[in-house]
């Protein structure tokens, strides 16, 4: 049974007492003692029409005692209204199951309220139980108080009905995101009490047993253990929580095919089975796993006080394996997969979005990694996710803040060792997370779109630096600079313009720039991207295909597009690197593709040159320019400057 107590806890103020007592002055209540000047005959009436009221009263006294009670009373109660006087109202009723509703009750009968409402759940006198509102509200200008039951059994019925609809979703019966949230956020509280309640009860236990050696009290128990409820609390409990969070594969597909009413008929099958792989899996303390529908094709099951990662692994499984089982609808047979993230931790201190949260990123990897599969959440992969969103946030105002520096690698001949060009290289020098590679935030760039505006940073600042090199040294063959430009800088952005302005503006010459994109981005070129290319080699700016033979290697395209360099990709020049037993293959393929190159009249660059060794082999296949760690790293523009001019590069 449960109760709610209503009203205010203290007293009324006196205006409000003498508006009520003016009002039962022309309205006494049943059972009351009319106030002086009622005639015989309004008293009769008044005490009949209290004793056949259809509405369950009672007259209790200050001491919680009946004084009278009509018929409809001891109709509920199973007794004559004559035998009920006397007895304790509060035990007719159940006003005594719980502290609340007993305090609230007891301060009416003493006058300190003026109105006690609660809400019980009695057993009638033919057997069957009801809801009730029970009211206590004190007769005015007596001592006695007027105790009232309604039967609210068909609004508390309706009340459910209702909520059942508004809490379950309409096409699977399965409860509904509110509900999944409202049970999940109660089975995190609950977990997390529990893990109160057990420490606290482990504090105590050890605090019994120091008084227990201290004083040689006998709190010990049979084989010497403490006897506290420690050690039976929590039994069959273990605070942790797991969760299932499915999405199936290409069901848009279904709907937009075979109709919507088919989908919800699917939706409807896959629950039947979800529900049938929860139930299989086992049952806990509040019964069998949850199982929800999220909304669209999106499921969860949670699972409560589970055993471990392991049990949300075999359930995980088992779900796969019952979805990929045809489904027979009205004759029409469909196969459907789905992707499932897995979360399992400890239910103390988790909250119900955090849950989702990274539940939800789970699900994204199961996707991303083939679709048809379960994936355990790894924290050390959603680090790495956090730390990505963190750069994506911060990126845009980075180029503001100045806090992106270039740094060069030289573009070494491999005849005569001298630096012919270098390739511009940029750093993020983060305010978090320090020095950061191109690799780690370019690809963020490209995606959201802030490459346009760091690749035009890029460019000028190379651009300037080479032609401040120019200036520096007036008498030496000047150096190209190479910059890397993203698909997406052509065609997010007027790169021609682009180009032209800043070479205007810094004063260099076309031909010291090159541009270079990858192979994928390159081949394959058609309408604007390879308009703008041409338009850039037209003007005198070299296009170069970086990490050339990785991508699509269409050599039909080679003729076609405006390229001037093929930059072959590091993986080609590491098959060099093992002298002693080196692949005559990879040295074949290399001297192929310089020979092609050449044909067309392409210069060709090998990156990733590290040994002596590599750089004779390559120079000996007619291998133009070579970049890597034998040479230099990447290094400052004081670096180079010292560079230019100076004795050649080991080659």
């Amino acid at each position: 049974m449960s109760g709610t107590p209503e009203g205010p806890v203290h007293p009324e103020p006196p205006e409000t007492r003498a508006a009520e007592s003016a009002l039962t002055e022309r309205h006494p209540p049943y059972g009351a003692e009319p106030r002086v000047g009622c005639s015989p005959s309004e008293l009769r009436d008044y005490r009949a029409a209290f004793r056949v009221a259809q509405l369950a009263m009672a007259v209790i006294d200050q001491d919680g005692v009946v004084v009278t009670a009509n018929d409809s009373f001891g109709t509920l109660v199973g007794a004559a209204p004559e035998s009920l006087r006397e007895q304790a109202a509060a035990d007719l009723v159940d006003l005594a199951s719980d502290g609340r509703t007993w305090h609230a009750y007891r301060e009416v009968l003493r006058g300190r309220r003026s109105r006690f409402r609660c809400t019980r759940r009695l057993k009638h006198a033919d057997g069957r139980s009801l809801w009730a509102e029970v009211t206590v509200a004190p007769v005015p200008d007596s001592r006695r108080v007027l105790l009232s039951i309604t039967d609210i059994s068909d609004r508390r019925e309706l009340q459910a009905r209702l909520r059942h609809l508004q809490m379950h979703d309409p096409v699977t019966r399965l409860p509904n995101r509110a509900l999944f949230f409202e049970r999940l956020s109660a089975a995190l509280e609950s977990s997390t009490q529990d893990a109160a309640d057990r420490a606290s009860a482990a504090a105590v236990a050890g605090t019994a047993s120091a008084v227990a050696v201290a004083g040689a009290v006998d709190t010990v128990g049979p084989g010497g253990t403490i006897s506290s409820s420690y050690e039976s609390y929590g039994y069959g409990r273990t605070g942790r929580i797991g969760l299932c969070y499915l999405d199936l594969d290409g069901f848009k597909a279904v709907n937009d095919t075979l109709g919507h009413r088919v989908g919800d008929r699917l939706l409807a099958a896959v629950a039947s089975r979800l529900t049938e792989c929860a139930d299989s899996d086992g049952y806990t303390r509040s019964g069998g796993h949850l199982v929800a529908r999220l909304g669209g094709d999106e499921f969860a099951i949670v699972v409560e006080e589970s055993t471990g990662t392991e049990q949300l692994a075999d359930l995980a499984r088992s779900v796969l394996n019952a979805l990929q089982r045809p489904f027979d609808l009205g004759g029409q047979r469909l196969s459907v997969s789905a992707s499932i993230g897995v979360v399992e931790r400890s239910g103390s201190g988790t909250t119900a979005t955090a849950l989702m949260q990274d539940a939800d990123t789970t699900l994204y990897w199961a996707k991303a990694d083939g679709k048809a599969r379960w994936t355990l959440f790894d924290p050390e992969r959603n680090a790495h996710r956090m730390t990505r969103q963190a750069l994506s946030s911060t990126l845009r105002p980075a180029v503001e803040r100045g806090e992106f520096a270039l740094e060069y690698q030289p573009l070494v001949d491999l005849a005569d060792g001298a630096v012919r060009g270098v390739e511009a290289l940029v750093r993020w020098n983060h305010p978090q997370f320090g020095v950061l590679p191109p690799n780690r935030f370019v690809g963020i760039a490209e995606e959201d779109g802030s490459i346009v505006e760091l690749g035009r940073w890029v460019l000028n600042t190379a651009c300037r630096q080479a032609r401040q090199w120019q200036k520096d040294h007036p008498r030496e063959r000047p150096i190209f600079v190479s910059v890397n430009v993203a698909v997406r800088q052509v065609w997010d952005s007027d790169l021609v313009a682009d180009v032209a302005g800043i070479l205007a503006e810094t004063g260099l010459a076309p031909h010291l720039l090159q541009l270079e994109l990858t192979e994928s981005a390159v081949m394959g070129s058609a309408g604007r991207p390879l308009q703008a290319l041409q338009a850039l080699s037209d003007m005198g700016v070299r296009i170069a295909i970086d990490d050339f033979g990785t991508g699509y290697s269409n050599l039909a395209y080679l003729s076609r597009l405006p390229v001037s360099v093929l930059k072959l990709d590091g993986s080609f020049v590491r098959g060099f690197q093992d002298e002693e037993h080196a692949n005559p293959a990879d040295e074949l393929i290399v001297e192929a593709l310089v020979q092609l190159a050449h044909r067309l009249g392409l210069t060709v660059t090998a990156e990733c040159v590290e040994t002596s060794g590599q750089a004779s082999r390559l120079r000996r296949i007619g291998c133009d320019t070579g970049q890597g760690w034998l040479y230099s790293r990447a290094v400052t523009p004081d670096r180079i400057a010292e560079l230019i001019g100076a004795e050649p590069l080991p080659a």
